[in-house]
């Protein structure tokens, strides 16, 4: 199963996980992407975002328009979405066009972050 992991993590810990992975030269057993605050990765993951997201999950590579057919919605606004998550990192798009969720699940990790 190819697993994403999204936390809530302050930028120097994050640096920290990178470099000790970089270090022991151990790969992660999951994708990792990580926000600096909850506001910034729900302002990036939004309801729609996430209901695109389940919709791709497991199909394989899509057209947008076929995306936009599976959540219901205007290829504009599902264009957008998309470009917003491909920049994120939360979907990949292939040379034909077409883009693809990776993953089989999403994991969400919330750190309480000091004051």
């Amino acid at each position: 199963m190819k697993k994403l992991i999204l936390d809530v993590c302050a930028p120097g810990d994050a640096i920290d996980q990178v470099a000790r992975v970089w270090k022991t030269g151990k790969r992660q057993k999951s994708a990792r992407i990580s926000f600096a605050t909850p506001e910034l990765l729900w302002k990036v993951l939004t309801a729609r975002r996430w209901e695109l997201l389940k919709a791709l999950g497991g199909i394989g590579p899509v057209s947008i328009c076929e995306a936009a057919r599976r959540v219901e919605r205007d290829v504009i606004g599902v264009r957008r979405d998309i470009a917003a998550l491909l920049s994120a990192g939360f979907l990949e798009r292939a040379e034909s066009g077409t883009i693809e969720f990776p993953y089989d699940a999403i994991k969400v990790k919330y750190f309480v972050l000091p004051a």
